[in-house]
Formats: structure tokens, sequence, C-alpha cells
């Protein structure tokens, strides 16, 4: 496979980079935050040393593999971080994730985030990216739809460490070509769902 780690992408409005240790502030309003941390599978942390520990321990050994894509969503006018998206399991379900501030919501930033991913993403042929919501989360599914992915099944998952039973809506676009739907949601979870739509 291919070696790429995080490029820098730019968009109209921001910047999309890798995390530093200077983003723990910027961060811990977002991973404080209860509504913003309600689909999340975590619970909301309580201190910057909590966010500190999970940037240095989850995020920055991420930057060690040859392939990652685990981004920093930052304001170009002033490089505070908002958010972020990622793309986790590289070569299996590429499983688009991601999350903001809520005073950014409804602002069209994620879907334009993800804009500039997705291209990124089909310039190194990468053959399809999934992404999961929360049946009761459905403005996540809003913008998977509206960066042109497709609902294809749904499961069930007791998610940890919140240990509650949650029944995720997937989603999939293929960026070279057409690609099977990735089934490895299925194969994991014996709860599964057919198709609801």
């Amino acid at each position: 496979m291919f070696k790429e780690n995080t490029p820098t992408l730019y968009t109209e409005r921001l910047v999309l980079r890798k995390f530093t240790e200077k983003d723990v502030d910027d961060m811990f309003l977002l991973y404080s935050d209860e509504e913003v941390n309600e689909f999340l599978p975590w619970f909301p942390m309580k201190t910057k040393y909590e966010v500190e520990k999970y940037l240095f321990n989850s995020i920055m050994p991420f930057y060690q593999k040859d392939v990652a894509y685990s981004y920093a969503i930052a304001q170009k006018s002033d490089d505070k971080v908002i958010g972020y998206v990622h793309i986790n399991d590289i070569g299996e379900s590429n499983d688009i994730g991601y999350a903001l501030r809520k005073e950014f919501w409804r602002q069209g930033i994620v879907s334009e985030a993800c804009f500039a991913i997705l291209e990124r993403l089909r310039q190194v042929k990468l053959p399809f990216v999934t992404a999961t919501h929360d049946i009761k989360n459905p403005h996540s599914g809003d913008v998977m739809k509206k960066i042109g992915m497709t609902y294809r099944y749904s499961y069930q998952e007791q998610w940890q460490p919140k240990d509650i039973l949650v029944t995720f809506r997937t989603y999939q676009i293929d960026l070279c070509g057409v690609c099977d739907t990735y089934m490895g949601y299925k194969k994991k979870y014996p709860n599964f769902i057919e198709k609801l739509d």
C-alpha cells in the first residue's frame, strides 16, 4: 500500500491538519461538552489532563502509521481547532468519523472538511469509505448524504464504554468505480438488521 500520513489540506474556511500538543485547550471545549459527546462512544472528559492524555496516547501514535488520516479541523482565520475528521480501519471499512463544537453546528463545516478529504482519497485511489451514525442522531446522517454517501443497512452494537445498545445506520460512498457494500459490520455484530429503506 502507498504511504501517506495526514497531509495538510485547505478549504475555503478551514485548515485540515495533524493535531499538536497546542490543541489541548481547543479540544477540551469539544471533549468536555455533554451535548457534543452524546453520540460519541466515550463519556465527556472532565479535565484538560484527560484530553492531553487522549491526544498523546490515542491520536499521536496514529501518526506513526504508514497510512493515516486523522485531521484536526482548524479555522483558517486563527488556526483554532473546532473539531475533527478521521478515517479508521484503512484497508477494511475505511470508516469516516467526525465531531464539531456545537457553536459551529449547522454551518456546513463538517461537510466542507469531508469533501476535501474524500477528494484526497480519490486521488490516492482508496476504493470506498463507510460511515455509521446512531439512528437517534439523524443530523449526522444528513452530513453523510450531503457528501454523497448512500444508506446500505443497519445493525446493532453494544457500544462501549457507555455500555448502551445502539442501532447504527451504515452509509458508503464509492470513490473509484463501483464497489460491493462493505459487510464487515454484519460479520462482526450478530444483531444484524436487514436494510430498512
